[in-house]
């Protein structure tokens, strides 16, 4: 099931986006082979990896894009909702 989970993202963010699978494997989970490789069971990964790549999904989501009906999606870190919140950009104090 996580991988069913993992490939729904991919594929979806991927056509959200119009950027190929190992460009999405390169940023979700630093790996442009990521995908590849467990679509072909060929890897595995730990549940760690799991929830970071789920995570970064979700934070990273195109807007209007429809998150995918069969997956729970993580809530939103508060980084990625700072970012939304001020256009995309991050603000310090000084």
């Amino acid at each position: 099931q996580l991988k069913k989970n993992l490939s729904s993202c991919s594929t979806a963010f991927a056509a959200a986006r119009g950027i190929a699978m190992s460009t999405v494997g390169r940023l979700a989970a630093g790996d442009w082979k990521f995908f590849d490789r467990i679509s072909a069971g060929e890897t595995s990964f730990t549940a760690r990896k799991y929830d970071e790549v789920m995570q970064w999904f979700s934070d990273h989501w195109p807007d209007g894009a429809d998150w995918p009906e069969t997956v729970a999606r993580p809530e939103r870190s508060d980084a990625a909702a700072q970012r939304s919140d001020t256009g995309g950009t991050t603000c310090s104090a000084s």
